[in-house]
């Protein structure tokens, strides 16, 4: 059997980042060889009805090998890395932790300081996968995908464990709001599921952010400077004028928990034409439509400011807060959290600030909270997990299927 560590390492060496700006799923070709090999590698361990549908999803299923009709249960995790650094070339490396801070890149003068990541501290005696600080990691989440396939592997390899029927889903283009457009939730055939796509050991989510994606474009009218008084018309001080109406204590750097925000993600033009593009957030479904109003509102002021038509915009919704569609499924919570604390995990139940493929699902008729993998500071060059974190997971992810064939028998 590969350990959980061999299959992430494997995992993160194939750049499989997905790409905002495509239509297509999966919006890159390079998520084509992930998924293809870990097509083969679940035929290989003898998962049955392993298939692969056309926009790159991966579908298995362990059989069952309790005798009890119960709940199905599902495993699901993305193969796609993050648009925000790339994933090509991972230089990974393994180092024993003792403390401090970790130099990732001592010629480019790139390190992690405690200081700044003071979650680190509780790291002390733990092998840590890093970057050299040129990419990200991928521990979101091929983290998710390794725990899932080392979970299988050894179910399969040990028959004497009894369990429920486990389904096992991979799922292309999440990093891009994309991941379950094409989802066989029928075909996957699971009564609830869980995405192994969050952080710490012991977290445990079932809510998230109601969520929509702004574009701007403003339309200005360069003149040379030295005779504009009167006719120019700067669309890059324009769209600092939209950025400045909106509350700026509304900003991811200043908020936490179950506040909402505006996040300005990508800005560039000239005097002649700028484009903005923002992420409106916020768990409180109605607070999140009031920002979507004000958003609006903000455009028409500067319309009826600077000429009809200056300011373009549209909004559209990506995800809602699937805490409105577990409410009536908390059992996949309270038995995730039992699970944590027979292997003396301390569940950590929080809003995430952010979306997971989980949250569409829920929408979809398949409830699907999101548990652990063990990494941290994703998206970025300072991404690490542990080797210990990491195997503990995969041993919560055996004793919920474990647990499956002792909790909400379905009935006869």
């Amino acid at each position: 059997m590969q350990s959980v560590t061999e299959r992430f390492l494997g995992y993160v060496a194939m750049d499989t980042q997905s790409r905002e700006d495509v239509e297509a799923v999966p919006s890159t070709e390079n998520q084509w060889g992930l998924a293809q090999r870990l097509l083969e590698e679940l035929k290989q361990m003898g998962a049955s009805n392993v298939r692969m549908g056309e926009h790159c999803y991966v579908y298995a299923t362990i059989p069952a090998t309790c005798e009890e009709k119960v709940p199905v249960l599902g495993f699901i995790a993305h193969m796609d890395t993050a648009t925000a650094m790339s994933g090509k070339n991972v230089k990974a490396r393994i180092i024993p932790y003792g403390g401090g801070d970790i130099v990732l890149n001592e010629a480019q003068n790139i390190v992690m300081r405690a200081e700044q990541f003071p979650e680190l501290l509780g790291q002390v005696g733990k092998d840590l996968i890093v970057t050299d600080g040129t990419t990200l990691l991928g521990a979101d989440d091929k983290a998710g995908i390794a725990e899932i396939m080392t979970m299988a592997e050894y179910l399969l390899s040990n028959p004497q464990i009894k369990h429920g029927e486990i389904k096992i889903g991979f799922t292309p283009d999440e990093e891009v709001g994309r991941g379950v457009d094409f989802f066989d939730v029928e075909g996957f055939g699971a009564d609830g599921a869980y995405t192994v796509d969050g952080g710490a050991v012991g977290e445990l989510e079932y809510e998230n952010f109601n969520a929509a994606g702004a574009k701007v474009k403003i339309h200005g009218t360069s003149i040379h400077p030295g005779s504009a008084k009167g006719q120019m018309k700067n669309a890059l001080l324009i769209g600092m004028e939209l950025e400045g109406m909106l509350p700026q204590e509304q900003k991811p750097a200043y908020t936490q928990d179950y506040e909402g925000f505006f996040h300005l993600d990508e800005m560039s033009g000239n005097v002649e034409e700028a484009v903005m593009a923002y992420i409106i957030r916020d768990h409180d479904r109605a607070k999140f439509e009031e920002k979507k109003q004000l958003f609006i509102r903000v455009a028409d002021f500067l319309n009826a400011k600077y000429g009809g038509g200056t300011v373009e915009i549209s909004v559209k919704d990506s995800y809602y807060n699937m805490k409105e569609r577990l409410a009536d499924h908390m059992g996949l919570i309270e038995d995730a959290k039992a699970a944590m604390e027979e292997l003396g995990i301390k569940p950590l139940i929080r809003p995430i600030r952010g979306g997971t493929d989980g949250a569409r699902l829920s929408y979809m008729g398949l409830p699907c909270p999101n548990l652990c993998t063990g990494g941290y500071n994703c998206h970025g060059k300072y991404e690490y997990i542990s080797v210990q974190d990491m195997e503990k997971v995969v041993e919560l992810l055996v004793r919920l299927a474990e647990n499956s064939c002792r909790v909400r028998p379905v009935p006869c």
